[in-house]
């Protein structure tokens, strides 16, 4: 059994989205050969609410060093700035003491891209990064001189190229995510890549019955027709959601029984009132009738209570074509029909499509979001059709194998033992 050594700063009872990335990896990397072992920065300096039960989800035996961090001051937050050093120096001794043979480093927090770096430099050992989010990317007000978005872009643009120079592997969520790391450092072209996006997790929904979780956001309503949006929206999304709102308020008698529930949509995790949906929803007059949005982050299992509660999962892609089929897919293992609107070179266009898990209103990106204004109400229309007939034993599970979380870590699996075994890496 070989062993990988990965550090992410959060992790169970963090209720961070990004935790579920590498506890799904460290659930199924065995089943392929490879033993994990997770260094991550104690609870007790997350500023996040933990959620406890998040630790029944872990796989037994699982093997999890935790390291101190540094208390916050002033601007400086970030979770993985404040344990650099401390995860540093346990990293270092682990390797040093046990001889893992890989070291593997989820983004973000995107300053632990840089410990691959360091403790390649002092240890010799292998590392890879995977993206969960892209690290340099354009974000509304980085082109604002001096403001923080702009010197967030540029320290991004100084540092990814230090961290990833060594590097053995790079992945990430999908082949958008890191595909212009390559292109922006050319000397990884013939690195170890590849991309997996988030697998589901049946055991996850399977465990809700056994908790006893309650619906608390919102009660089912006889008559109502709701549906789910659960997650963070992605910042190019707003205008697709304000053509569907453009197109809800010009045939309002045809969604007067509908309910759009967004959950953790907020501007920041632990802010109850950060709404970002609520403010576009009462331009339109669609609010607390039509649209209701819940921002705080909720714990990951409540929030799979909500969905199984509901009637339907709302699917929301944006003007960029990254959106992978992994929310898709879990709320496919909740039972429930999906309605999508998806840039039309998203994969989970035909994933949602070919397995007749729901109906997807596709656009050409944000020249073309006039479509979704046009087409939604005839699309909802034949969705509430598909609803009628909706089993969730007719839809075809083999097209979703691939996303399923043992499947996505199968992926990762073999990129793993490609960069273990390359001779040539990236240090000629």
């Amino acid at each position: 059994m070989k062993k990988v050594l990965i550090i992410y700063p959060h992790f169970p009872p963090s209720n961070l989205a990004g935790v579920h990335r590498p506890r799904l990896f460290a659930r199924h990397l065995p089943a392929f050969g490879w033993e994990p072992l997770i260094l991550t920065v104690h609870e007790d300096h997350y500023e996040e609410k933990p959620d406890h039960a998040l630790v029944k989800l872990l796989p037994a035996g699982l093997r999890i060093e935790k390291v101190k961090a540094f208390k916050r001051k002033g601007p400086i937050g970030d979770i993985g700035l404040r344990g650099f050093f401390q995860l540093y120096k346990k990293a270092k001794e682990i390797i040093r003491k046990e001889q893992p043979d890989f070291l593997y480093i989820p983004i973000p927090s995107f300053y632990c891209a840089l410990l691959g770096r360091l403790l390649h430099a002092h240890t010799g050992i292998k590392y890879g990064i995977d993206y969960i989010d892209p690290w340099v990317h354009s974000f509304p007000g980085s082109e604002k001189t001096f403001s923080r978005h702009w010197f967030s872009t540029k320290l991004a643009k100084m540092l990814e190229p230090i961290a990833v120079k060594k590097a053995s592997l790079i992945t990430g969520v999908a082949e958008g995510y890191y595909l212009p790391v390559l292109k922006r450092n050319p000397r990884l072209q013939n690195i170890v890549s590849g991309a997996m996006p988030y697998g589901g997790e049946k055991e996850d929904h399977d465990i809700i019955s056994m908790l006893h979780i309650e619906p608390y956001l919102f009660k089912k309503k006889a008559g109502k027709v709701q549906l789910v949006y659960a997650g963070a929206m992605l910042p190019k999304a707003y205008e697709p959601l304000e053509k569907i709102f453009e197109a809800i308020v010009s045939a309002k008698e045809a969604f007067a029984d509908v309910e759009f529930h967004f959950i953790g949509t907020g501007s920041s995790p632990n802010d109850p009132v950060g709404y970002n949906i609520k403010p576009l929803a009462e331009r339109y007059g669609l609010w607390n009738t039509i649209v209701f949005e819940y921002p705080g982050r909720i714990p990951y299992l409540d929030v799979l209570v909500h969905l199984n509660m509901a009637d339907a999962a709302f699917i929301l892609g944006s003007t960029e074509p990254h959106y992978t089929p992994s929310k898709v897919y879990q709320s496919i293992l909740s039972g429930k029909p999906l309605l999508a609107v998806l840039h039309a070179e998203s994969s989970a266009v035909k994933v949602t499509e070919n397995s007749g898990a729901g109906i997807v209103l596709a656009f050409n990106g944000p020249d073309d979001t006039d479509r979704i204004r046009d087409e939604f109400a005839r699309c909802f229309s034949r969705f509430r059709d598909f609803m009628r007939t909706f089993r969730k034993e007719n839809v075809n599970a083999a097209v979703f194998n691939e996303y399923s979380a043992l499947a996505v870590t199968g992926k990762l699996a073999k990129l793993l033992d490609e960069a273990v075994l390359k001779k040539k890496g990236n240090d000629q």
